[in-house]
Formats: structure tokens, sequence, C-alpha cells
């Protein structure tokens, strides 16, 4: 018996089938099962797509997004599109359907119908993306349609409409793009005191894109910070308030490129790679041209290429346009940003102050419809600003001086080596932190923005910059070692740099080697000698003053938003390494060799 034992495999039994196997050959059926189970929990069972009693036999199938996850309507709606892809019945990707109404006109046009009343002889065409839709019965339905940021009512009926009803609407989901023909009128509810709702009546609705991913519920809205700027197409979508900022940046940037088109300035472009990082005082992004085998430097500022349009004889020019700074990411700051210079031969720092509170305070008034604004900050402060002109004005040496008790040296000391143990003095005296290098530019600077910028609500020119700050602007007329310059605060932060521009080559040689001292003690973000434009200079700019403007700020003072990434379309982010499914992996499509 016990040799008859030994004989026998070693066989354990499938409680699945009952059958006896060898251990092997259960432990791959096992793995199988285990596979198999998880792929059936990743197949979405769809108890959602239901039916009533009236929809029954009509094939009139709807998504319950409120027992779906987002990812399993994903899944679901993105195999029902492609099945319509495949049999074009409808096309849900159509080339062409013609709009030719707005919204916003019919809505001003027509809105003001009576209850029940309608205009069958007036055809609209327009499109829009569903945000909600609710259906009575199945010869009835309402969609909420919106377009360029107007949202209007569609009423659906079996009775107005032509060519098939039910296969007109049973693809449509909320986040689609829809076209429709109809006619306006406001609809006629049974009960008397309800004065019905304008509306759009269609004869017919045509699926122009569908939205394959879950829209945010319209309760909740999207208002996680991170999805709203990496998405900015669904926040755009979600968000009319995301819109209107937008919009209101297209304004500002028309209204100044409409002001010095009337001056007679001529808007130019200069380049966007370098061989020199110059025009400011910023650390540079670096690249490289493969065919010349030279790095670039992205530039930080169009300063110096629009200075020498004006030495060749552009009296007037403006340029607006991105400029790259390879520095820290905050609240007012982005890698990249937008900015409007302008140079004007034969003005002076006097001048641009003049244009800057004409130019600021009237844009201000036609966006806003007046000079008063208000702006919160991150820590909920409401700050009361008033645009109107003539603006405050603050000399910087003597401020600092008030704020310190202290008698500053005088300005051609202002870049010694003993100014240097000066400013450290009052640096630690009053506890203010100042990272290295620790150059007299810098040390006041810091300065500058304890003292004084903090003082800066309304908007404010701060006056009476030392030489070794400015290594472009033109000495002071009656104060030695200070220049013509001025920066322009609100809110506590600079919206416009502006000065009388040096046009002395000697000079001008003579600041770029200071600059490039500073370069020497680690002051990275100091400027280099530009050859080129030392050379245009000995060809002559005429007297000239100089001008820009941060655009992105601007727009966040007077849309209220206190963060540069709401004011950008798609500000700089970190990778984003999560993973997702596209539609076409759900559906099995690959990339045909």
């Amino acid at each position: 018996m016990a040799d008859k034992q030994q004989d026998t495999p070693n066989l354990h039994k499938d409680e699945v089938t009952g059958e006896m196997v060898s251990k092997s050959e259960l432990k791959k059926r096992q793995k199988k099962r285990e596979a198999d189970k998880r792929k059936a929990e990743k197949t979405v069972v769809v108890p959602t797509v239901k039916k009533t009693a009236e929809q029954a036999g009509e094939g009139a199938e709807k998504l319950n997004e409120e027992e779906l996850t987002p990812n399993q309507y994903f899944e679901i709606r993105s195999r029902s599109i492609n099945k319509l892809r495949e049999t074009k019945s409808p096309n849900p990707y159509p080339h062409k359907f013609h709009v030719k109404d707005k919204l916003s006109d019919i809505i001003e046009m027509y809105s003001s119908l009576r209850k029940g009343e309608t205009k069958p002889d007036v055809e609209v065409r327009v499109a829009g993306r569903i945000h909600g839709y609710r259906a009575s019965g199945s010869k009835l339905r309402f969609y909420d349609l919106r377009a360029e940021g107007v949202k209007i009512q569609v009423m659906a009926q079996a009775q107005e409409a032509v060519g098939d009803y039910l296969a007109q609407h049973e693809h449509l989901h909320r986040g689609d793009i829809i076209g429709i023909v109809g006619f306006p009128g406001r609809t006629n509810p049974k009960k008397e005191d309800n004065p019905g709702e304008f509306s759009i009546f269609a004869r017919e609705v045509v699926l122009l894109t569908p939205c394959l991913r879950m829209l945010p519920t319209e309760h909740f809205g999207l208002k996680d910070q991170e999805t709203r700027y990496r998405q900015r197409y669904l926040d755009l979508i979600m968000n009319n308030s995301s819109r209107n900022v937008f919009i209101t940046r297209s304004k500002i940037v028309s209204y100044i490129r409409k002001y010095f088109d009337e001056r007679d300035f001529i808007e130019v472009e200069t380049p966007m790679m370098n061989a020199i990082a110059g025009g400011a005082t910023a650390k540079p992004f670096i690249t490289h041209h493969n065919d010349l085998n030279m790095d670039l430097f992205m530039r930080v500022a169009p300063e110096l290429y629009l200075k020498m349009l004006v030495v060749g004889g552009l009296e007037r020019v403006y340029e607006i346009g991105r400029q790259f700074r390879n520095e820290g990411i905050d609240l007012t700051h982005n890698p990249e940003f937008t900015t409007c210079e302008f140079y004007w031969a034969y003005a002076d720092y006097y001048d641009l102050i003049n244009v800057t509170e004409d130019l600021v305070s009237e844009m201000v008034k036609k966006i806003t419809g007046g000079y008063q604004t208000k702006f919160h900050t991150q820590n909920g402060e409401i700050y009361e600003v008033n645009w109107a002109k003539p603006w405050k004005r603050i000399d910087m040496m003597t401020a600092l001086e008030e704020a310190t008790g202290e008698r500053f040296p005088p300005g051609d000391q202002l870049h010694t080596q003993e100014t240097n143990e000066f400013l450290k003095k009052i640096l630690k005296t009053h506890k203010i932190d100042c990272s290295p290098p620790q150059t007299n530019a810098r040390m006041l600077d810091k300065l500058v923005g304890e003292f004084i910028e903090e003082k800066c609500i309304n908007p404010t020119f701060i006056t009476g910059h030392p030489q070794m700050m400015s290594p472009l602007a033109k000495y002071h007329r009656e104060k030695t070692g200070l220049c013509e310059r001025f920066e322009a605060f609100v809110c506590k932060k600079e919206i416009v740099n502006a000065y009388t521009e040096l046009n002395d080559p000697f000079d001008q040689r003579l600041r770029f080697e200071e600059q490039a001292r500073q370069k020497d003690q680690g002051d990275d973000e100091a400027q280099l000698v530009d050859e080129n434009f030392c050379t245009s200079l000995e060809y002559g700019l005429p007297p000239t003053g100089g001008w820009g403007m941060g655009i992105d700020r601007m727009v966040m003072f007077i849309t209220d938003n206190y963060s540069i990434k709401e004011v950008l379309a798609f500000p700089f982010m970190k990778d984003d390494h999560s993973e997702r499914k596209t539609a076409a992996e759900v559906v099995g499509i690959s990339p045909v060799p």
C-alpha cells in the first residue's frame, strides 16, 4: 500500500472545478483566476445606463454621473464615441457647423419677450457647451448652453424637431459642444406667477464635439488651484471669473498698444536670444545653438536693442513681449513674464512721470469705470487703491535717513567700501537679513524694500536712485552720485521702472565695468559689457527717456488677484508625474506603423 502511494503523483484538489491536479497546475489556475478577477473589476458594468418606461425600445441611453467614478465615466464615454467614429451615425466630429448668431446678441434682442411668446419666423444658429440638461419624458429636453461667458436655456421638443428627434439627443451629455438651429422665445409654464424663461426653441441639435471626461459638478465647481493652473482649459470651462481675468488682461494690452500708437510710437520686435544678457540686472536662462555651437541667453529685457533703434532714427519705439529670468517663483514672480517698454527720443524722466500717471490712471478708469479699486492680499488685508493723478513722490535717500535715523554718505560715496560697512551696520541694527553677496546695491535695495516700499499702497513714485543701482540711467543733473530714475509702486509692488537714458559712451563703459566688479563679488544678476551697444552709443543716442512696465502685475492689481498664476494663462508648474489613460488606450487604438 505504501509503495502504491509513493507511485501516485502529488495531486491537489481544485476547489472550483473539483479536479485533482498537480501543484504547479493549481498555482497556474489560481493566478489566472486572480488576473481575471482584477480585469473584471476594471471592466465597468454600467448600472447607471438606465431607460425609463417611455424610453424603452427607443435607444435613448443616459449616463448617471452620480453613480460613476470619473474613470468609469471616461471609459464608457470613450467606447461609446469610438463606436460613433466607426459608424458615423452621427459623426461625433463633424467638419463644420454654420454659426451666425451670438448668444449675447440674441439675449439682448429678444429677452424682453413675454411669457409664452415665441418668434418661430426668426432662425438662430448658435453653438456652445452643455453645462446641464434634464428631460421631461421622451419628447422634451432642456439644456443649459454656455458660450463666450453667456448662459442660455435650450428647449428641445419633439414636435418642433426637424429630423429624428431621439437620434439627435440620445448621445448628448454634459460637457458636449453642440450646434443649435432654432428660434427665440419664452417658455409658458403652468404656474401663473412663473414668468417663464427666455430660451432657444430647438428645431435641430447637432453634436459637434463630445466631452469624453466628466466635468466637475455645478454645485461644487472647480476650486482646486493645482488643477486650475495645470488644466486651464477646464478652469475656463467651469469658472467665468477666470475667463474675465484674461479678457481684462487683453483689454489692458490693447489699451497700452492704442495709447502709444496714437502718440506716433512704432511697435517693434527684438531678439529673444542674445549673446549677452543685458538690459536688466537679472539672472538669465541659458540655451544652446547647435549649428553655431554657442551658448545664448534668453533675454531678460529688450532695452539695449530698443535704444539701438533710437540711435538708428526710430525716435519713438515700444515693444510688448516676453522676458525670461532664471529667478525664484513666488506670488509675484514667474520665470517668464510680459512687459511693455518704450523709448522716446528728446524726453526725460520728468516727461515719463507724466506719461505714467496719464496712461495708468486713465487705463484703470477705462477698464473698471473709475479710479478706485480694491486689492485683497494673501493675508486677508484689503487695500483701497486710488489711481487718480497726481501720484505721491518719495525721495529714496531722504526717506531712508528718516526711517533709520542715520545720515547716509553723499551720493558720490555710495559705491565705496566704507559705505558697504555702513550699510551692513544699519542692516544689523534693524535686524534685516540680506542674502549674499552683500553689495552696496543689494543692501540699499533691501533697505528700500523694508522702509519705503511697504508704505506704497496708492501709486507712488520712488525717485533719487544711486548711480551704482542703475547702470543704464543718466546721472542726476542736480544731485551728484544719483541718477534720473523713478520706480512706480502700487500695493507695495513695483509696476514701472523708468529713467533718463545714459547716452554718454564714456560713462556707460564705466558703469558696465562697475557691474562687472559686482559680478566678480558674486552677484550673478549683474550685467556684462555689451560691446555692440557701447559701439552704437558712439554713433550718438539722442537724449532719451526709457520706460518699462510689468503687464502681469498691472493685471493682478486691476483684477484683484494676489497671485501671478491667476493672471497667466499657463503659469510655470512643476512636472506632473501622475499617469492617466488616454481615450485611444481605452478603446485599443494604437499608432499605425
